[in-house]
C-alpha cells in the first residue's frame, strides 16, 4: 500500500499516513498500553483480582520499550522479556501485556538479531513451562502450545521480512548502479560524439580555409601582373567555399537529427582522393600521388579516416611548411591500409606534434585500433603516416 499525504490546515503542514519512524514507534507503544490497560480493568473490579503496585510499573516499562524497539531490538526484547516474567506471576489478572514481547521477538528478526530472538522466545518458553510444572490443566497446555505458535510465527515473519527488505535493498541497489551504467555511457557517447564532429568540422574548415586563404593571397598578388592566374585563383576560391558549405551543412545535420532533401556529394573517402589533391594543386603545391597493392573498398571508417587524415596533412603542409611537393602514397596490405604524406618543406615551421590538427589525426587512428606517427625527415621535410586496420 503506498503511502498518502493528508494536508493538516491547522498546522499548516502535510501529515503522512500511515506514519513512520519514531511517530511510528511511539503509536505502537502507546496502542499496546491501552490494550493491556483496557484488558486488565474490567477484571480489576472483581474484589479476587488485584493489581499490586509493582505490576503497573511493569506493564509501563514493557509498553514504553516498545518505542526503542528499532533502535535497541535486542535490548527491548530482554527488558519485555523479564518485564512480562515478572508481571504475570504477580498479577491475577493476566491482561495481554504479552503483546509487548511478541511485538519485540518480531522486531529483533526483522532487523537481523534472528538468532537473539529466538534465545529470547526459548527462555520465556522454559520460564512459562517452569510456572505451570505440575498442573495437569488442558487449558494450561493449549496456552502453551499457542503460545509456542505465536513466537514461531512471529520470529518467522520476521525473518521473511528481513530477507524481504534485503532483497529489495539489493534490487534498488543494481538499479540505481545500471541507471549509474547508462548515463555514464550516454555521456560517454555524446562526448565521442561531439569530439567527433568537432574533429570533423576542424578538418573541413581547417583545409578548405586554408586554400582559400593561400588562392585569395595568390589572387591579390597577381591580380595586375597575370590577371589569368588571379581568375584560378578566384575560380579555386569559389569551389573551396562552395565544398565548405557543402561538407559543413553535412555536419550541421547530424547535429540537427534531421534528413536534407537536397542531394549530397558521395561521403569523403580515397575514391575522392583526386579531387582532394587537385584542390590543393591549384594552391601553388605540386602534389604527386602513389598506390601500393590491389585497391580494394574499404570499411566507411576507415575510408573516411584515411581522407581526413590525407587532407589534415596537407593542409599543415600548405599552413606551416612552405613545401614545393608533397607525396602522397596509399599501400594497402592483407589487414590494413597504410597512409603516408611526405613533402620537401622546412621543417622549423612544421606543425607541432601535440597540436590540433596532428592531435585529430591520431585520434582518428586510435579509434579505429590504428596508430598515427608525425615527425621531421632526416633529408629535411615533415612526414605523417598512418596505419589502419581494414
Amino acid at each position: 500500500m503506498g503511502m498518502s499525504r493528508l494536508e493538516d490546515t491547522r498546522l499548516g503542514r502535510a501529515v503522512r499516513w500511515p506514519p513512520r519512524g519514531r511517530y511510528a514507534d511511539a503509536l505502537v507503544a502507546l496502542g499496546c498500553l491501552l490494550v493491556s490497560v483496557l484488558s486488565v480493568l474490567p477484571e480489576e473490579k472483581d474484589d479476587r483480582a488485584i493489581m499490586p503496585e509493582l505490576a503497573w510499573p511493569l506493564l509501563v516499562i514493557a509498553c514504553s520499550a516498545m518505542y526503542l524497539r528499532r533502535r535497541y531490538p535486542v535490548v527491548v526484547a530482554a527488558v519485555t522479556l523479564v518485564a512480562v516474567g515478572l508481571y504475570y506471576p504477580l498479577t491475577e489478572p493476566d491482561g495481554l501485556v504479552i503483546i509487548t514481547l511478541v511485538i519485540a521477538l518480531y522486531t529483533a528478526a526483522a532487523e537481523g538479531h534472528l538468532a537473539a530472538a529466538a534465545v529470547v522466545a526459548g527462555v520465556a518458553l522454559a520460564a512459562t513451562a517452569y510456572g505451570n510444572r505440575g498442573e495437569a490443566d488442558h487449558l494450561q497446555d493449549a496456552a502453551g502450545f499457542l503460545l509456542v505458535g505465536w513466537f514461531v510465527a512471529v520470529i518467522a515473519i520476521g525473518g521473511v521480512v528481513r530477507n524481504r527488505r534485503a532483497y529489495l535493498r539489493e534490487a534498488d541497489e543494481r538499479a540505481r548502479v545500471a541507471e549509474r551504467g547508462r548515463e555514464l555511457e550516454a555521456r560517454r557517447r555524446a562526448i565521442e560524439e561531439r569530439l567527433r564532429i568537432a574533429r570533423e568540422l576542424h578538418d573541413v574548415l581547417g583545409h578548405n580555409i586554408s586554400l582559400i586563404n593561400v588562392q585569395a593571397t595568390a589572387a591579390l598578388h597577381g591580380l595586375r601582373r597575370e590577371p589569368e592566374r588571379a581568375e584560378d585563383a578566384l575560380t579555386a576560391i569559389k569551389q573551396a567555399s562552395k565544398d565548405t558549405l557543402r561538407e559543413m551543412r553535412a555536419t550541421l545535420g547530424v547535429l540537427r537529427q534531421v534528413d536534407e532533401a537536397a542531394p549530397v556529394a558521395p561521403a569523403p573517402g580515397l575514391a575522392r582522393l583526386d579531387e582532394l589533391t587537385d584542390g590543393i594543386t591549384h594552391a601553388g603545391l605540386t602534389v604527386r600521388t602513389e598506390t601500393e597493392g590491389e585497391p580494394r573498398p574499404l570499411p566507411t571508417e576507415t575510408d573516411l579516416a584515411a581522407y581526413r587524415i590525407v587532407q589534415e596533412a596537407l593542409t599543415n603542409v600548405t599552413r606551416h611548411s612552405n613545401a614545393a611537393t608533397a607525396a602522397v602514397r596509399i599501400r594497402y596490405g592483407d589487414t590494413d591500409v597504410t597512409v603516408t604524406v611526405e613533402d620537401d618543406g622546412d621543417t622549423t615551421t612544421a606543425p607541432a606534434e601535440d597540436g590540433t590538427g596532428i592531435r585529430g589525426m591520431r585520434d582518428r587512428a586510435k579509434a579505429l585500433g590504428g596508430t598515427l606517427d608525425a615527425g621531421p625527415r632526416p633529408e629535411g621535410g615533415f612526414t605523417v603516416r598512418a596505419r589502419l586496420p581494414a
